[in-house]
């Protein structure tokens, strides 16, 4: 029969174990009183026995003894008429309502030991009035004289009906320290029961929480455990059965219901998965093709620039040599178009060169190796040498800048148009001055930001983007020379070896150039895609 079958199934198992704590709950609150009523009783019991039975015994003790010096102080005196001898009989006179008194106190709420205390008292006030207090006065001290036998005779039988009196006393008293006794017994008896029947009760609470737990949720958790690890060893279509208390049959619910979901899922990644292996291989395809392409292109980019350059080559020299020839036959302005002649096929010469060291970044690759930036600087200069000395640059640099991992020829060329920018640019009449500055990117431990500020003409805001667009001048060619691909080949370079680069538009004493590298070089995706 399923647990289901038998309504357990219609309960939670939290409410099963709310039932059994409460269960124990109350065992335990029945044992505590129980427990607490009994080892009251006991401690009562113990109480009277302790504080009042048996010092009401020690009690009765001590009158008896302080009475026994009275007869003993009367006698001697009686037969010496030595005062002295009367000392016992005033220490017991002293004793006497102490004792009573004190017995009086511990036999409260004892009627029966009460009336015997009470006889003892007349029998001894009996004894007192009729033949100790007589006997002492008749006395005279120093005069002896003989006993009187028959005072001694009634003495001796009133003092003998107190003997008797103790002796019922001390009776009843023993009875009552042995009837303290049993029931201390019998409460510390039912005490015990009282305990062990708790932990009974707890062991017995105990056995039913663990069956119920084996029962409610472990053999439950070990079916859906089972089902779960045969779906997830690849069994898609086995069904988790939905068993156990409500809250567990929520679970497997839930489970079987992402068993379908991924059963459905995985049925449509096998269609996807098709679909998806005739793309790659439609992308390989592709990829092959544009790395032939890429290739075709690349030796396309220097047989157009040789073939190019040998023309230009030679248009620029035979205007050099008709020039040189015929100058004197020619007036000025067949002079000047000779010169935009030889100036375009020149500029043309640049233009080419320019761009097969743009189209050259990120395809052709020198050995990328730990590169020191301060070396790379110094080559920049020196190749910038003539220009360094004919403006006057001066470069304010970092004491010390650091390595990193990228090719060196690259960050040469890097260099080198950003202070040839700074020359170019200058204000008239204004040496010019560049100042680098390099810190930690933020954000990013393997990162630095490099600046590069120059004192020149500045660039406006609205054109701090269209500056890197390839071939983008914002100056006529009669101002500033240049075909307007050195800030675009800069941000090439830069994003080639996975940084970036932009305009500090804040910076107002001239341009400001900032951009990212990093120690370990990180290929760009746009790299990654011209160099395939």
């Amino acid at each position: 029969m399923s647990t289901t079958d038998t309504g357990i199934g219609r309960v939670t198992a939290q409410a099963w174990f709310q039932r059994v704590l409460a269960l124990m709950v109350f065992v335990v609150l029945i044992g505590v009183v129980v427990t607490a009523l009994t080892i009251t009783a006991t401690a009562r019991v113990t109480d009277t026995l302790v504080r009042q039975i048996q010092p009401a015994a020690t009690e009765a003790y001590r009158l008896q003894s302080a009475l026994a010096n009275q007869e003993t102080g009367v006698r001697g005196y009686a037969i010496t008429a030595d005062p002295q001898f009367l000392a016992p009989f005033t220490l017991g006179r002293e004793d006497e309502p102490r004792a009573v008194a004190h017995l009086r106190e511990l036999l409260a709420g004892r009627p029966q030991l009460l009336a015997d205390v009470d006889a003892i008292e007349k029998a001894a006030q009996v004894w007192h009035d009729d033949y100790a207090q007589p006997l002492i006065a008749s006395i005279t001290p120093g005069a002896v004289r003989p006993l009187d036998t028959v005072a001694t005779a009634v003495g001796k039988v009133e003092f003998d009906a107190l003997r008797d009196r103790f002796t019922i006393l001390n009776t009843d008293l023993s009875a009552a320290v042995e009837n303290g006794r049993h029931d201390l017994s019998h409460k510390r008896a039912v005490r015990n029961v009282a305990l062990f029947g708790m932990v009974i009760a707890f062991l017995v609470t105990s056995l039913v929480l663990t069956v119920l737990v084996r029962r409610l949720v472990a053999r439950p958790l070990r079916e859906l455990a089972a089902a779960s690890l045969r779906v997830a060893d690849g069994d898609f279509d086995h069904r988790i059965a939905v068993a156990g208390p409500a809250d567990l049959a929520i679970v497997a619910e839930a489970v079987e219901s992402m068993r379908r979901r991924i059963a459905a899922e995985l049925e449509s990644s096998r269609v996807q998965e098709a679909l998806l292996a005739g793309q790659a291989a439609d992308l390989d395809q592709q990829a092959a093709e544009l790395r032939r392409s890429n290739t075709e292109l690349e030796q396309f980019a220097y047989v157009a620039s040789h073939d190019l350059r040998e023309p230009l080559r030679k248009v620029a020299s035979f205007c050099e040599l008709l020039e040189q020839r015929y100058g004197d036959q020619l007036d000025e302005r067949a002079r000047q178009y000779i010169e935009f002649a030889v100036d375009g096929a020149k500029r043309m010469q640049i233009l080419i060169e320019d761009l097969l060291t743009f189209s050259r970044v990120g395809r052709v690759h020198d050995a990328v190796a730990v590169t020191d930036l301060d070396r790379v600087l110094d080559r920049a200069l020196a190749n910038l040498s003539a220009a360094v000395e004919d403006s006057g640059l001066q470069v304010e640099r970092p004491a010390r800048l650091p390595e990193l991992t990228a090719e060196p020829t690259q960050l040469i060329m890097l260099w080198q148009n950003l202070l040839s920018n700074a020359i170019k640019f200058r204000r008239p009449e204004v040496p010019p001055t560049v100042r680098i500055d390099c810190e930690a990117e933020p954000g990013d431990p393997d990162g630095w930001r490099f600046t590069v500020s120059d004192n020149g003409i500045g660039i406006a805001p609205e054109f701090a983007e269209q500056v890197f667009v390839l071939f983008r001048r914002l100056h006529g060619r009669d101002d500033y020379s240049g075909t307007g691909i050195g800030l675009a080949l800069c941000k090439k370079i830069v994003e080639f070896h996975g940084g970036r680069i932009w305009i500090d538009t804040d910076y107002t004493g001239g341009t400001r150039i900032c951009f990212t590298l990093f120690e370990r070089m990180r290929y760009s995706a746009s790299a990654s895609s011209s160099e395939s």
